[in-house]
């Protein structure tokens, strides 16, 4: 039987070499094992202190409450592991989603219980609500070409074209070329004469519905602006692009399950800020009640500015057990709500708070959550 020694006299008592001779052997070479790599080492595209800051994450954890319990609900944690990475094909939300949430629902279908939700909620809003979302989808697909160049280098305009349509406005395109315009002036024309803008609830539907597949309904046409006009026309001839997730259909996919969904955002060295306050959690709250716990995912912030920071990964959220709240840290929420100006249970943003969607009316911004670091 073996001996637990607690006292230290024994401890030395044992430790006392005996008088006996000893015949000492050739040491024996033991190779030290190797560190376990931290859990963030193989994520490719991340600077030194988001990674640390992630590591920091994933080894205390993070608390989380369901708002819609209010005082009494009960803290539940989360160890935040990253999922493994996603395709880049303008599925990348609902990949990445379907992988968070356990992968029983495909990425298509989830799409497309996106898109319904929104449609039936949207259907049946009324004028202030559909306005605010109008506002919104035109922000973010129909810009004001003559505003916004303090921010973007380049703005775009999507537009919708039948694929049945696109023989015809090939053809038109064509017949503007042979008359001396250039391909993209003419093909801007067409677009625009032809085509459906996303400017409204009902086309935003039709838009975020196409999936980058032959049995799309519509191609996805882009023009890019700079201040000084039109840069680009892409026709997307082969029907491949697919319609990026944004906020609205993320707060649209958290009311179809009924869970928060949280945007972790790890900024690198060019947003200019220290590794202290590097990473972000963005929640998006369902527009109703919350049964389930929330979905996590990544977003990279390195070189993040403009339309190819928008890719989103998985991230797996293991229960943990709970330790003392007195080692919780609150977490630097910037993003939320934008469908209703009043919601039960979620505090309004104060004004000086950094929005993440700083385009949206200030009576349609709305803090989501009680989330902490552990």
């Amino acid at each position: 039987m073996g001996k637990l020694l607690c006292d230290s006299g024994a401890v030395a008592e044992a430790l006392t070499p005996s008088s006996a001779s000893v015949g000492w052997s050739d040491p024996v070479h033991i190779t030290a094992p190797t560190p376990d790599p931290e859990p963030w080492d193989g994520v490719r595209g991340l600077e030194d202190q988001q990674r640390r800051h992630l590591a920091r994450i994933h080894a205390r954890g993070v608390l989380w409450k369901n708002p819609s319990e209010g005082q009494a609900a009960e803290s539940v944690g989360f160890s935040l592991e990253h999922g493994g990475e996603v395709e880049a094909d303008g599925n990348c939300l609902f990949t990445a989603a379907r992988t968070a949430m356990g992968g029983k629902v495909g990425a298509r279908e989830l799409r497309q219980r996106t898109v319904g939700r929104f449609l039936e909620d949207y259907g049946r809003d009324d004028g202030v609500g559909r306005r605010a979302i109008d506002a919104a989808i035109q922000h973010l697909y129909l810009p004001d070409l003559r505003a916004g160049w303090g921010v973007h280098v380049v703005q775009e305009v999507k537009l919708l074209a039948k694929k049945a349509d696109r023989p015809v406005l090939d053809a038109s395109i064509q017949e503007l070329v042979d008359l001396g315009l250039q391909r993209e002036v003419a093909a801007e024309s067409i677009y625009k004469e032809q085509c459906m803008a996303v400017e409204d609830g009902e086309s935003w539907g039709k838009y975020m519905s196409i999936s980058g597949l032959p049995e799309d309904e519509y191609d996805i046409i882009t023009l890019q602006y700079t201040e000084a006009g039109l840069l680009t026309v892409d026709e997307n001839q082969d029907g491949h692009a697919a319609a990026f997730g944004d906020d609205i259909a993320i707060e649209s996919l958290a009311t179809e399950f009924k869970r928060e969904v949280y945007v972790v955002q790890a900024h690198g060295s060019d947003a200019m800020v220290d590794e202290e306050n590097c990473v972000f959690f963005l929640p998006h709250r369902p527009r109703g009640q919350i049964c389930e716990p929330p979905i996590f995912l990544f977003m990279k912030g390195t070189g993040w500015c403009g339309a190819g920071g928008d890719h989103y990964e998985p991230l797996m959220a293991t229960p943990i057990p709970l330790i003392s709240q007195e080692k919780a840290a609150v977490a630097k929420p910037f993003l939320v709500g934008i469908w209703r100006s009043k919601v039960d249970g979620i505090q309004a943003c104060e004004p000086d708070k950094l929005t993440y969607m700083d385009f949206f009316p200030p009576e349609h911004q709305l803090c989501a959550g009680d989330f902490q670091n552990i």
